[in-house]
C-alpha cells in the first residue's frame, strides 16, 4: 500500500503573505496526520519564502509520522539537516526566481558535488532521496550515489495532454521499473491532483506520493481533514 506525504509549504505561504503568525504550519501538520497522512513534507528554501527555520525545528519536535525535508544540496542546508535530523532528506534543484520547482535535479551532471553532500547526510544517519526527472541516466546516477530513494518528478505528466500525457506516464513507469531493479525505493510527486493521480498509482511500485498544492487548495473549500482523507484514499486504492 502506497503512503501519502502531505507537503504543507503552502500553509506557510499564506502565513508569509501577511507576515503574521497564521495559519500555523505545525497545527496543519498535526491535522494532516490525524486525517491519515503518512508523513509531512516541507521545503526549506534558501530565501525562506515560506517555511522558516523555526517551522522546521517545531515540526521535528511534533510530527508523529515521518518528516521529509526538501532542500538544496548546499553546505548551509546540509548543516541544518544534520542539526535538526529529519527522518529523511530529499535533495531538489532550487532557483530563486521560480514560483515552484520546475524540474528534477541534474544528478548525472553534478555527481562530484552531490556525492559529498549525500555522504555527509548519510554519515550523519539521514537517508537521502533525490528528486529527479524520469530519465534513465538520472536514475542510474542515483544508483551510483548509493542513495536510499528516488522521487520521480511528475510535473511533465501532469501538464501534458492527450497522447503526450500517455508518453510521459510511460517514462514514469520505465523509471520506476529501473529504480526497482536497482534496489531503490521509489517515490513520486509534483503537480499531482485528485484527477490525475490514479494513473500514476496504477503503475505500481511507487511507495510514497508527496503532494501539497492540490491538497491545500482543496482544503480551502472542503477543509483540511477531508482534503487529506480523500487524497489518501486515492493513493491507497491500488
Amino acid at each position: 500500500m502506497a503512503r501519502l506525504g502531505v507537503n504543507i509549504d503552502h500553509v506557510a505561504t499564506i502565513r508569509q503573505a501577511r507576515g503574521g503568525t497564521e495559519p500555523e504550519p505545525v497545527t496543519a501538520a498535526a491535522l494532516c496526520e490525524l486525517a491519515g497522512a503518512d508523513g509531512i513534507t516541507i521545503h526549506l528554501r534558501e530565501d525562506r519564502r515560506h517555511i522558516q527555520d523555526r517551522d522546521l525545528r517545531l515540526l521535528r519536535e511534533t510530527v508523529q509520522t515521518s518528516l521529509n525535508l526538501e532542500m538544496a544540496a548546499t553546505d548551509e542546508m546540509i548543516d541544518i539537516a544534520l542539526a535538526v535530523r529529519p527522518d529523511y532528506v530529499t535533495l531538489v534543484p532550487e532557483k530563486r526566481q521560480e514560483l515552484t520547482t520546475e524540474g528534477g535535479l541534474d544528478v548525472a551532471g553534478n555527481l562530484a558535488v552531490l556525492k559529498q553532500g549525500v555522504a555527509r547526510l548519510q554519515d550523519g544517519g539521514i537517508p537521502v532521496s533525490l528528486f529527479i526527472d524520469p530519465v534513465a541516466a538520472q536514475v542510474e546516477a542515483g544508483v551510483l550515489l548509493q542513495v536510499e530513494a528516488i522521487e520521480i518528478h511528475t510535473g511533465c505528466y501532469c501538464s501534458a495532454r492527450g497522447h503526450q500525457r500517455q508518453a510521459e506516464l510511460a517514462k514514469i513507469a520505465a523509471a520506476v521499473e529501473f529504480g526497482h531493479t536497482s534496489g531503490l525505493r521509489m517515490l513520486a510527486g509534483h503537480g499531482l491532483n485528485y484527477s490525475n493521480i490514479q494513473a500514476v498509482v496504477a503503475i505500481g511500485g511507487i511507495e510514497e506520493f508527496n503532494i501539497g498544492h492540490s491538497i491545500i487548495s482543496r482544503a480551502v473549500l472542503v477543509g483540511l481533514e477531508r482534503a487529506v482523507r480523500e487524497m489518501a484514499e486515492l493513493v491507497r486504492e491500488a
